[in-house]
């Protein structure tokens, strides 16, 4: 899986390596992370174009991200590609999440997935909540769902 920072950068490791070195860079300068996982997608013509984002929050004191992106020509219904961008949060999180328990570092998973039923989205709330939980995983929803939501929406529009 090829990973960037938010400027374009490619990482050179793998994530698991990218991350526990800056977990360890920040902890040496004293900043306490939180982690943020989600996905975000946008159909685009024939294709759905997919962005996975790790936001690291430094406690008052800024963050920054890692951010994966990748697209299938497969066709989904709002409800299967809410809970495709679920599953991608799912994995990176599920092999990340041995690293932040070691470090202690907090993780939250984030699902672009309106909590109002007025929204399409809705349809898969239930589903990708217990899906996250099941996991063992903190989960945020819209409007709190930021990583999701805001971040990764930034980089599949």
């Amino acid at each position: 899986m090829l990973w960037k920072t938010f400027n374009g950068e490619t990482l050179e490791l793998p994530i698991k390596d990218a991350v526990s070195d800056v977990i360890l860079k920040e902890h040496q300068h004293g900043n306490k992370l939180k982690v943020y996982i989600g996905t975000d997608s946008q159909v685009k013509g024939r294709e759905t174009e997919f962005a996975t984002v790790i936001v690291f929050r430094r406690e008052k004191n800024g963050g920054f991200m890692y951010i994966h992106k990748d697209s299938t020509k497969m066709k989904y219904g709002v409800k299967e590609r809410m809970l495709v961008e679920v599953s991608k949060s799912i994995e990176i999180a599920y092999e990340l999440s041995p690293l932040f328990n070691s470090y202690h570092v907090e993780m939250e998973v984030h699902a672009d997935i309106n909590t109002s039923p007025q929204f399409r989205s809705n349809e898969a709330l239930r589903e990708a909540m217990g899906y996250i939980m099941g996991m063992g995983f903190s989960f945020k929803a819209k409007p709190e769902a930021f990583a999701s939501s805001c971040c990764a929406n930034k980089v599949v529009n």
